[in-house]
């Protein structure tokens, strides 16, 4: 019976951190561990523990959430054994966090040890497998790696083509990954061209208003940014706004985020239309 409790507080706090509600996702996690709904040293602790550093990390309260990341995994290891995919699965976690911060010398070795650990444990075409080489590639991207970025995105994403066909959320996401990394790399036309196969794909399975929908607007319109086609990026950077505030409480980090770079945008603007009306002034004056 308290399990079963545990369990139905824990997927309750999953919705309102899906919906961004941390706070309240915050206190039914701590409600389950202080009130010792589940044993301690046992695995619905360790999800707990998990779960509760997952809302942290998301907050970027990176501090409270490393312990408990530690824990969660210290527990995996010893009632599961070293090589076991919840295991795998704290270290991806850990690692992740460690990325957040750029500590990706601590990082990597956490991501490419869960990556082995999916390997023995699981199948080649897992979902899990995607999961871990699309993060691994990640890193790699954050660290100017492109050409191992690059392959593994590709092998994350031939897998989850593979498992779940050509239309798939998982699918938007690795083309959306790959997206990035050409923009980085300035390669824009390819970027755009995956960018948008990426929204396509998102709009048709999640819905127009889905925050993942949202998160590929500001990627695209921050593309157009970046080339200066401003006028092409503001009309993104409005819908990618409305979808996060209808979806997350006000100060959500996605709301933040993309409000700065549509804040961005507009001071652009504003100074290329300074900058024109200077120059018509100027000619007028040239001519009088």
């Amino acid at each position: 019976m308290l399990n079963e409790i545990a369990h139905t507080m824990n997927e309750l706090a999953l919705v309102y951190m899906h919906q961004g509600r941390y706070k309240e996702a915050e206190g039914l996690y701590l409600r389950v561990l202080n009130e010792q709904i589940i044993g301690e040293g046992d695995q619905n602790t360790a999800t707990g523990l998990n779960n509760l550093a997952g809302v942290y990390d998301l907050q970027g309260r990176y501090d409270l959430a490393e312990p408990l990341y530690e824990e969660a995994l210290k527990i995996r290891e010893k009632t599961l054994g070293e090589v076991h995919p919840d295991v795998a699965q704290s270290l991806n976690n850990l690692a992740g966090l460690y990325e957040a911060q750029q500590r990706y010398g601590e990082a990597e070795p956490l991501y490419l040890r869960a990556l082995e650990i999916f390997k023995s444990t699981l199948s080649d075409n897992h979902p899990y497998m995607a999961f871990i080489i699309d993060n691994i590639a990640g890193l790699y991207n954050s660290q100017g790696k492109y050409e191992m970025a690059d392959q593994l995105y590709h092998q994350a994403l031939k897998i989850r083509k593979k498992i779940f066909g050509e239309s798939h959320p998982d699918v938007a996401s690795s083309l959306n990954n790959i997206a990035g990394l050409y923009r980085k790399q300035s390669k824009y036309n390819d970027a755009e061209l995956l960018y948008q196969q990426s929204l396509l794909i998102g709009e048709k399975t999640l819905g127009n208003d889905h925050p993942s929908v949202a998160t590929t607007l500001n990627n695209l319109a921050w593309l157009y940014y970046s080339q200066g086609r401003y006028e092409e990026a503001e009309p993104l950077y409005q819908r990618a706004l409305a979808i996060f505030k209808a979806k997350f409480p006000s100060g959500h980090p996605n709301i933040d985020a993309c409000q700065a770079n549509y804040n961005t945008l507009k001071e652009k603007m504003q100074a290329r239309q300074g900058r024109f009306a200077n120059r018509a002034l100027q000619r007028n004056d040239s001519g009088g």
